[in-house]
């Protein structure tokens, strides 16, 4: 179940007036996401930063540029964003909430173009991914680029005849183009996890709440199971693992999970105790009060 955007607000304290980083330009989804995040009913508006690449917003976050950040982690449709994993390990930042945003997608041109003129598609590669059905129906060339609104606004910038972009409705009316085709998304009830970062760990807040764990697992027989059966042993229970390569040998990996509680409930404290005696690295990437999902 999934809240509506203006009932998926973060859980984290936000001041006033802060600064927040997204990728991609005006417009994007990570910029929709970011100000349902972050503009709480009686808050003024926090000052929204486009970055060209996830690395620049993690960047902005770490070196203190801007406030906090908001990236997306996975997509209901395409998985992961690899690419977000990899620099959650890289940084010294926290995940402080999260939210679930529904992303639908819209074909875009220059006004007065019709469907059957367009050649060649512009979008983020996770866009392309989200809406490959309609696509290969369509039968154009697909050309993948950093963002979705950026897609949009090369085309407007650049005046390309027979070139459409994959974006947002708000990136059309941003960027001056028309709305050829709607909902183009293969699987309608698409949603897109993003994650707010920050320098300083949330406050615990009440209500559930989840902690996202990075493990680098010895090589040994058996040893993926006794972390698993750390928390298992404490009740524990996994939401999700999934694995990365880890840069520093060839064939060894990070495993990422997602387990309830907060890292500082007492079994959770033992359960990461008992995790380290297993693993070269358990890394908290943070623990937040999980936000409440309902039907939009």
């Amino acid at each position: 179940m999934v809240t509506s955007p203006s009932k998926q607000l973060g859980t984290s304290c936000v001041a006033n007036m802060s600064s927040v980083a997204f990728q991609g330009e005006r417009g994007a989804f990570g910029d929709e996401a970011a100000q349902a995040y972050f503009r709480q009913e009686g808050q003024q508006e926090a000052s929204f930063q486009p970055h060209h690449s996830f690395a620049d917003v993690f960047h902005a976050v770490s070196a203190g540029e801007v406030d906090y950040g908001i990236v997306p982690l996975e997509n209901s449709q395409a998985g992961s964003i690899n690419d977000v994993y990899d620099l959650l390990v890289q940084h010294d930042i926290y995940v402080i909430g999260e939210i679930l945003y529904p992303v639908n997608h819209y074909l875009l041109c220059l006004p007065g173009q019709q469907l059957g003129a367009i050649q060649q598609v512009i979008s983020h590669p996770q866009a392309l991914a989200q809406c490959d059905v309609f696509l290969r129906e369509l039968g154009v060339k697909t050309v993948a680029t950093y963002n979705t609104a950026g897609s949009a606004k090369t085309i407007r910038d650049g005046q390309l005849q027979g070139v459409a972009a994959i974006a947002s409705v708000a990136a059309a009316q941003l960027y001056g183009l028309e709305v050829l085709a709607e909902s183009i998304q293969t699987i309608k009830e698409n949603y897109t996890r993003f994650i707010a970062l920050s320098r300083k760990p949330t406050l615990r807040l009440p209500g559930p709440t989840k902690t996202m764990l990075a493990l680098a697992i010895m090589h040994q027989p058996g040893a993926l199971s006794r972390c698993l059966g750390a928390l298992a042993a404490r009740q524990i229970n996994l939401l999700k693992l999934s694995s990365r390569p880890a840069r520093q040998r060839s064939w060894e990996y990070i495993f990422f999970l997602d387990i309830e509680g907060h890292r500082d409930d007492p079994a959770m404290c033992r359960a990461l105790a008992d995790l380290a005696g297993y693993t070269t690295t358990c890394k908290v990437l943070g623990s937040f009060t999980q936000t409440a999902m309902e039907q939009s």
